[in-house]
């Protein structure tokens, strides 16, 4: 079944109600893509209301269906080490897999880059999972560069490492 491209997509910050669906389908996406997930990690995949707390979660709309997630910071602040002073960094995009291959990824991605314009950064950044070679091909397609001096081991859970990808995009 091929999917059509996304003809009404709004983005936005996600509203309270609208937490648990959110939380399920970041859980969805990434279940849909890479084996192996800790319990512990879907758990904070799935806590959109700790995310609120910690920054923005913003949403991907299809009409009234939420199709798409990401996380940003709030203005000013970072969600991780990656970000250096002046650099806007985004974490946990995921798509809905029935809405895969219709742009939605590509759009929340471009939302990050426009809000860190409005933002006044020099520079969005973020890491990825090694096996997340979709996401790789996204972001080098839209003009983003592997940041390999930024890329060590992070210790993703107690006593869990990962090889992490840096991503940057210079504005």
């Amino acid at each position: 079944m091929t999917s059509s491209p996304v003809s009404s997509l709004t983005i936005r910050l996600v509203a309270p109600h609208e937490y648990a669906g959110a939380g399920a389908l970041t859980v969805e996406a990434y279940r849909h893509s890479y084996e192996g997930l800790s319990e512990g990690y879907l758990v904070s995949l799935a806590d959109v209301e700790g995310r609120v707390a910690q920054g923005e979660v913003w949403v991907a709309l299809d009409g009234d269906e939420i199709v798409g997630t990401v996380w940003t910071p709030r203005p000013g602040e970072r969600l991780s080490p990656l970000a250096a002073d002046g650099e806007l960094d985004f974490r946990q995009l995921a798509v809905a897999p029935s809405a895969r291959g219709r742009g939605v990824g590509e759009a929340l991605t471009r939302h990050v880059i426009a809000l860190a314009r409005s933002r006044g950064a020099r520079r969005v950044v973020m890491n990825s999972g090694p096996e997340m070679l979709g996401a790789h091909a996204l972001y080098l397609k839209l003009g983003f560069s592997r940041l390999i001096e930024r890329e060590h081991p992070v210790e993703v859970e107690p006593g869990r490492f990962l090889d992490l990808r840096a991503f940057g995009f210079d504005l």
